[in-house]
């Protein structure tokens, strides 16, 4: 019964920008860690950015200063704004909720994003 649905992927020239929305529901939203994770072609998957319960986030090396992950508790969604974006960039991308007491998690659907030259 839990179900993280997102929405807000495609096709976007590199320099654009996108914003995934991830929204969750059997789950008691606002105690979970939100995350998105994405995985390219041919690598491993791979965080993007995380937000805590707190409103704490963390990024990857390679989006910061570029993505930016929020949420909003009173939705159960979750978002990532991706602006500046590149061909590397290029990706499905998963939204993920995570608590650890106790440890859990659950995934969406997973979205494409595709950034071309």
């Amino acid at each position: 019964q839990v179900q993280l649905v997102e929405s807000g992927g495609g096709l976007v020239q590199a320099g654009g920008s996108l914003r995934l929305s991830c929204a969750a529901s059997g789950i008691i939203f606002r105690l979970y860690t939100m995350g998105w994770y994405r995985q390219a072609p041919g690598k491993q998957r791979e965080l993007v950015a995380a937000i805590t319960s707190g409103g704490s986030t963390n990024y990857a090396d390679s989006v910061k200063g570029r993505f930016t992950i929020s949420r909003d508790n009173a939705k159960n969604t979750v978002y990532l704004q991706m602006n500046s974006l590149k061909p590397e960039d290029t990706a499905v991308y998963n939204c993920n909720a995570q608590i650890r007491l106790p440890p859990k998690g659950y995934w969406g659907q997973g979205t494409q994003v595709t950034v071309s030259s």
